[in-house]
């Protein structure tokens, strides 16, 4: 095809695509394309641990913090709360120190006016702590927090 007949072509098949774009609405509506989550829907966060501790940290309080705030005027239906510990040590020091992150977790969100009933905690140790492998997972020292929640 020649220059000049590709140059008209790509014109024409602008035109084209320009009349179909003025055939429907110009613009949407900004509503129909964005929604507000929903403050009291189910919510999961982390909370981490240093190496071989319970004590919660000024980061991991102010996550557990954050939640708290972003849940008020919510009904909390369940939390759970998982504690997590590295490959390194003692199996049984692990599942120990995992227990002990997720009674210090669930304890914080008591404080800060979580219902105490609707708390299911669990720990698993440095079980899944090592890939398939053999490397081990640092990130294992925390807690998973689950929380569901519903509107008063």
């Amino acid at each position: 095809m020649m220059t000049t007949q590709k140059v008209l072509l790509a014109a024409t098949l602008g035109a084209v695509g320009l009349s179909a774009c003025s055939m429907g609405p110009r613009f949407m509506d900004r509503d129909a394309l964005v929604t507000t989550p929903d403050a009291c829907a189910a919510k999961r966060f982390d909370v981490y641990f240093n190496e071989n501790q319970d004590r919660l940290t000024s980061p991991a309080l102010e996550a557990i913090g954050l939640t708290a705030t972003q849940l008020q005027g919510c009904r909390i239906t369940s939390v759970k709360v998982l504690g997590l510990a590295s490959a390194s040590g003692a199996a049984d020091a692990n599942l120990d120190l995992s227990e002990r992150r997720a009674l210090a977790v669930a304890e914080a969100l008591t404080a800060a006016g979580w219902p105490a009933p609707a708390f299911e905690l669990a720990a698993a140790g440095d079980s899944g702590a090592t890939t398939a492998d053999g490397v081990l997972e640092p990130l294992r020292r925390r807690t998973e927090v689950l929380v569901e929640a519903a509107p008063l």
